[in-house]
């Protein structure tokens, strides 16, 4: 772990903001990740852990079947920094083999459940998995089953949806639910989950080095480009569940209750949602999937402390009909990230709510979170936040990418801390161009002022962030490529008041051929997620190129923004 009293020269004003509550200089003692775990187990057996679809899970028995997947998984096979997929939604047993794997010395491959079996197959590869843990639901193990036998997997665990279900909704759900469950294969390359299980918990313990053991390979794409694992240590992680703990130091602890909405696989939910609740011995309220209604119901019914969501989210909650009629008192706070939350839907959300809404900032090369508004004030509207602790941010050069502006001067924003990534997988030229000693590059624009909070003022990055999820052009254009009748095309992401961004799609068709829309976009439904499907599609004759022949996307983005501000002109 690095020196995280170490300032490099740099001016940290923020400091003098830090409310006396985060503890800013103490420091913090670097623990694998399932540790988070294990000592509230430890502290408080008996307090919910989890609550899914009103089944109540205690720390003790999560914990106890944590180490009952450990062992497992030894059991099948599992070696130390073996990669281990999960290809799960929100539900208990994302907590337990998060967890579990983790004892057991798996490093982690998060898989998003909407991924279309080309991207599962790239993923796995690219990661070398060894494992794959899913449920008998027809969204996601037939999916996983189809690109099974062109992998390296070795086994897949699945996972019964109905044993997670109250009484008496698991023994009506597969009647009711026929049409969603999903037989399991019986063959030597698929386990049960009981049988997994079926052991005393007494796993062998793995020597682990918090600085340098990887737990988890997140994918994303970086600053640009296709999705690439960042490598985050067991130190990257718990560290920055501990400094969640410290920042959003006004919750109740161990009665803090979390709503988790946002899936755990996105790395945002995962130090926010599981890892920070797990640190101060709270309870997730894990929902497989977001629903308007059903989450005002929740947040009034269930009395969360506290909400986490992206900008969409909280924009769709406002513009619910009956939003007034939910209570939502119980929120000390609601945090946002993902996205740029809109000064409007801030101010509107908190004159409605009563309650405060934070706008912080992450990458997934940082575990997530670098900076965050204080809890005890909100902050500066448009700002995102104050470092975390032990964290500093740098405003450089976007000349040189070396020189460090002063306060107030707009530059490439970096940060350094004890939650930024190793490096990406197998990719040392990718971790060159993004980290350069020690500190990340993130690609955004901004600047810092007097008080040490940090603005962002534009965007370099040609990666498109729709509702908090990262979605990468190139593996959009492939999949177009793909089509037979497709000559060129270039995907960009066009501004849209809703998801942050949206997806447009400029094509040109090959010399007699024909191709609708809807022909395009049902043609893509079995190549990529929903999430990465454009939203509009511009047929045209040819594209903007440079005089070597690069498709300019730059003239695209500046075509729709001078179109969409003729629109708003009239």
């Amino acid at each position: 772990m690095s020196d995280m009293s170490a300032t490099h020269g740099v001016a940290q004003p923020w400091l003098a903001s830090y409310p006396p509550a985060v503890g800013g200089t103490t420091p913090i003692v670097a623990k694998p990740v399932y540790a988070l775990l294990d000592d509230t187990a430890a502290q408080h057996p008996g307090n919910d852990c989890v609550d899914f679809l009103d089944k109540h899970y205690s720390y003790a028995e999560i914990k106890r079947e944590s180490d009952k997947v450990a062992k497992g998984l030894q059991q099948i096979g599992l070696k130390p920094g073996m990669r281990l997929g999960l290809f799960l939604p929100n539900c208990p047993y994302f907590v337990i083999f998060y967890h579990g794997a983790l004892k057991a010395g798996a490093c982690l491959v998060n898989f998003n459940p909407l991924y279309a079996e080309p991207e599962i197959e790239r993923q796995i590869a690219d990661a070398e998995v060894d494992f794959m843990v899913t449920l008998d639901v027809s969204q996601l193990l037939p999916k996983l089953d189809a690109v099974l036998t062109k992998s390296r997997v070795k086994s897949v665990i699945v996972c019964p949806m109905a044993q997670q279900l109250p009484f008496p909704k698991n023994l009506v759900y597969p009647f009711v639910m026929r049409s969603v469950h999903a037989r399991m294969r019986i063959d030597s390359r698929h386990i049960a989950y009981k049988d997994l299980v079926h052991n005393d918990g007494a796993y062998a313990p793995v020597e682990i080095d918090p600085a340098t053991t990887v737990a988890l390979l997140q994918y994303t794409g970086g600053t640009t480009g296709v999705p690439k694992g960042a490598m985050l240590s067991h130190a990257n992680v718990y560290i920055n569940a501990i400094q969640s703990k410290r920042w959003f130091y006004t919750v109740d602890s161990p009665q803090a209750k979390t709503i988790g909405v946002l899936p755990l696989f996105h790395a945002f939910a995962m130090t926010c949602v599981m890892n920070w609740t797990l640190a101060v011995g709270g309870c997730m309220i894990l929902e497989p999937k977001f629903d308007t209604l059903k989450l005002l119901r929740l947040v009034h019914r269930k009395r969360p402390t506290a909400l986490v969501g992206v900008p969409t989210l909280f924009n769709a909650l406002l513009n619910f009909p009956q939003f007034k009629d939910y209570d939502l008192s119980s929120l000390v706070f609601a945090i946002s990230g993902g996205a740029p939350l809109p000064v409007e839907i801030r101010k509107k959300f908190e004159e409605e709510s009563g309650c405060r809404l934070i706008e912080g900032y992450g990458l997934s090369e940082a575990s997530p979170v670098c900076s965050c508004n204080p809890v005890h004030t909100g902050g500066k509207t448009g700002s995102i936040g104050l470092p975390y602790p032990f964290t500093s941010c740098e405003i450089v050069s976007l000349d040189d990418h070396k020189t460090r502006m002063p306060v107030g001067e707009k530059g490439e924003i970096c940060f350094r801390g004890p939650q930024v990534m190793l490096g990406y997988w197998k990719r040392p030229d990718a971790t060159d161009e993004v980290i350069i000693d020690g500190c990340l590059h993130t690609g955004d624009v901004g600047h810092i002022d007097e008080e040490g909070f940090v603005f962002i003022t534009d965007r370099l990055k040609e990666m498109i962030n729709a509702s908090g999820f990262k979605v990468y052009p190139r593996v959009i254009e492939e999949a177009i490529y793909e089509h037979k009748s497709v000559k060129e095309c270039a995907v960009i992401g066009i501004d849209d008041p809703y998801r942050g961004q949206t997806i447009k799609a400029f094509i040109v068709l090959k010399d007699g051929e024909t191709c609708s829309q809807e022909t395009l976009d049902a043609f893509l439904d079995t190549r990529i997620s929903k999430i990465e499907k454009p939203r509009f599609y511009e047929f045209r004759a040819d594209l903007p190129k440079s005089i070597i022949g690069k498709i300019l996307k730059k003239n695209l983005v500046d075509e729709e923004k001078a179109r969409a501000a003729a629109k708003e002109s009239k």
